[in-house]
């Protein structure tokens, strides 16, 4: 292996020994916590993928903190190339066009949402770095960095998420058209381009409407399209043999119904693979009849606790197997010799969770593994079939040691109301003790309820046996904790994995518990339309719910709990101090709504990102109507409420906000410092709905820490 790689392998060689390494004698001094930066910098190494013949990997990887660049590894001899990078940006998505020509876009690592002045733009180059071409604009003032090319589309032309067909040197690029002579406002539709990465030549799809979603068949052709026309969706075929488009669906855009669904993939055999609750709770992945427009009445894969989520996986003839989000993400193999490699790979990491990716077309013995826990964060590495060998590739978060990382379970607790509610409870790690490091007490279990008899029985993973654990329960009992609460709200806040926002929290003693309250997807229909227009009434009684729990529980210290969240989390941390200012002794707002009908009005001096057409079609139902619930609103409004909070606050916020504006934070920090005095303001002006630079998480981390430790911390 050419040294260009040594420090990346070292680093996963040494992530992989930390797997098996007893970790320190229980009277071994206490160390120093982990530094911030090992949790908040960006990743050395940050992205692998197989050509698909199997014969080389592409890898993203940055060298002593310079630009991300693109690495081919030709993998029979390990030689080393590489064949993208830039000297103001670095390189971001990638994928691969066939097997000797890849596609990839640009960001810049080094700036915030605020000071960007280019679009990502995009690129071809070969596999030994020849023929690198740009294909898009990285901005409008276009700057040709590799020499003058003809056929350079607008920047406004983006990659889709799809793989093509990997056969030729074609891929399919999107571009949003907007309202506003500016092109600024909301998208109006999205036109779908093929584009030839070596000549630059280009041919719009037609498209049967107002297109907002296209989906490429296993061929990579065109074949479904998604169209919106006010709150109206339809779904469209395109008939390979009349070449025309055809409706075979329509529901409504953002509450859907009992016969909505979504697209999701087209098998090699040309099945049409949907997502569809079919009337009842749990989403399912079904197949869907082109020819009679008829859902399958049962489901390929259902999940007893958890909406389906996830994907097909193939190569260029056959389905395999189906990968999916329980708690944690798991795979269903139909092929008996996946199942068996799958077997394998789970006996020889059997701490992990360990997802297998193969070629299309594979014409050599390798497949690449990402591997990961509560405690390792990600890691890859290839597989040889021939050998039964591991080469680790890299990992997401090097530096950081899984024997000193903390354990995340998912709990359940029961709501006032009745209503069942999931939550991720991470707890500190134990004073060290003889435990086999980052061997969590089981690797969760994802275990499908429904298969077809027309395929093989869907057997799930591997589930090690639990390993004891030394840790004595006073170590468990009566800590300080943070209410972590997601943002969203409409969304799935978290999975079992590696996360860096608890895990640094619990390096610093803390309990860390992340209700998926009501409203939140993935759960069933009737737990996520529990939590319609229920902003600051049941959705936050959830809330104080789970710390009542932890409570019970023995887990968390009553007089030393703190509640925290970005964007909606940030709205129910400050809803959550004025209705339980008992329960709740701090806050935490990040980019947080402060008040409802914001969200509607907007102001003058931003414009939130905030879609027409969900401010009239959606928000009404789901999160309340500016007119029919204005009581409502204005009681569960932060900013109306702001005189009910005393308690100690830290608020931040980014200038360049669109989701969020800045203005929600001015104006509640305005109408809160009359009569708290013990706030925390802070902007960060290049930053928009979160953090993107290290520097800035690794400083709003450090207030964090520093906050918690005066208001909640062991004395």
């Amino acid at each position: 292996m050419s040294s260009y790689l040594l420090p990346l392998l070292r680093a996963a060689l040494l992530c992989a020994c930390a797997l098996f390494t007893p970790a320190f004698s229980a009277d071994a001094a206490p160390k120093a916590p982990p530094p911030i930066a090992d949790f908040f910098d960006n990743p050395a190494f940050s992205g692998a993928i197989l050509s698909p013949n199997g014969k080389f990997l592409a890898v993203r990887y940055s060298n002593d903190n310079k630009r991300d660049r693109l690495i081919v590894i030709e993998l029979a001899t390990n030689a080393v190339k590489v064949v993208a990078q830039f000297t103001d940006r670095d390189v971001n998505r990638f994928e691969w066009v066939n097997n000797e020509r890849l596609v990839l876009d640009s960001t810049d690592k080094t700036i915030g949402a605020g000071d960007v002045v280019y679009w990502p733009g995009l690129f071809a180059v070969n596999r030994d770095g020849s023929n690198f071409r740009q294909l898009v604009q990285v901005s409008g003032n276009f700057v040709q960095e590799h020499g003058v090319a003809r056929n350079v589309l607008s920047a406004d032309h983006f990659l889709v998420e799809q793989k093509g067909a990997q056969t030729s040197d074609d891929v399919y690029v999107t571009n949003p058209k907007r309202d506003g002579i500016d092109q600024s406002g909301d998208v109006k539709y999205v036109n779908l381009i093929r584009l030839n990465t070596v000549t630059g030549r280009s041919e719009t799809v037609r498209r049967p409407g107002l297109a907002r979603a296209w989906l490429l068949d296993h061929k990579g052709e065109p074949r479904i399209c998604v169209t919106r026309d006010k709150n109206t969706e339809a779904v469209w075929y395109l008939d390979p043999a009349s070449k025309e488009w055809r409706r075979i669906a329509t529901f409504d855009a953002y509450l859907g119904g009992k016969d909505a669904f979504s697209p999701l993939a087209f098998a090699p055999d040309g099945t049409f693979y949907v997502l569809s609750t079919r009337g009842k709770d749990k989403q399912a992945l079904h197949t869907f009849d082109l020819a009679t427009g008829q859902l399958s009445a049962e489901p390929l894969v259902v999940l007893a606790d958890y909406d389906f989520s996830g994907s097909l996986i193939t190569t260029r003839d056959k389905l395999l197997g189906v990968r999916y989000l329980s708690d944690a993400r798991s795979t269903v193999w139909f092929d008996p010799k996946m199942k068996a490699l799958q077997a394998a790979i789970d006996a020889a990491l059997p701490a992990t969770v360990n997802l297998v990716d193969v070629p299309a077309r594979a014409e050599a013995p390798w497949v690449l593994v990402r591997t990961y826990s509560d405690r390792q964060p990600g890691r890859y590495m290839l597989y040889n079939l021939d050998t039964g060998k591991f080469n680790p590739v890299g990992s997401t978060h090097e530096r950081v040691d899984p024997a000193r990382m903390a354990e995340q379970e998912l709990v359940r607790y029961t709501a006032r109301d009745g209503l069942p509610v999931p939550a991720w409870l991470t707890l500190p790690p134990a004073v060290p003790a003889a435990v086999p490091a980052a061997v969590p007490a089981a690797v969760p279990t994802a275990v499908p309820t429904a298969v077809p008899t027309a395929v093989p029985t869907a057997v799930p993973t591997a589930v090690p046996t639990a390993v004891p654990t030394a840790v004595p329960n006073a170590h468990r009992k009566n800590l300080p904790m943070v209410v972590l609460v997601h943002g969203g709200p409409y969304v799935r806040g978290n999975e079992w994995g590696w996360s860096a926002d608890s895990q640094f929290l619990a390096s610093r003693g803390y309990a860390v518990l992340e209700p998926e309250f009501r409203g939140s997807t993935g759960f069933g229909s009737k737990h996520y339309r529990a939590g319609w227009k229920q902003w600051g009434l049941k959705m936050q009684d959830d809330i104080a719910d789970a710390a009542k729990w932890a409570i019970a529980q023995g887990i968390a210290d009553p007089k030393r709990i703190c509640i925290a969240g970005a964007s909606y989390g940030g709205y129910a941390t400050l809803m959550g101090l004025a209705n339980d200012p008992a329960l709740f002794k701090c806050g935490i707002n990040w980019v947080g709504v402060t008040d409802i009908n914001l969200l509607y009005t907007g102001h003058w001096s931003f414009t939130s990102d905030a879609s027409a057409g969900f401010l009239k079609y959606g928000a009404p139902t789901l999160i309340g109507d500016p007119v029919k619930d204005a009581a409502q609103l204005r009681a569960t409004s932060p900013l109306q409420q702001a005189a009910r909070i005393r308690q100690p606050l830290l608020l931040a916020y980014g200038a360049a906000d669109r989701r969020v504006p800045l203005y929600h934070g001015k104006k509640f920090y305005e109408a809160l410092k009359e009569h708290n005095p013990s706030v925390e303001w802070v902007v960060y002006q290049e930053e928009g709905h979160g953090w993107s630079l290290p520097r800035n998480r690794i400083d709003f981390w450090t207030r964090v820490e520093k906050f918690l430790q005066r208001h909640i911390g062991t004395p």
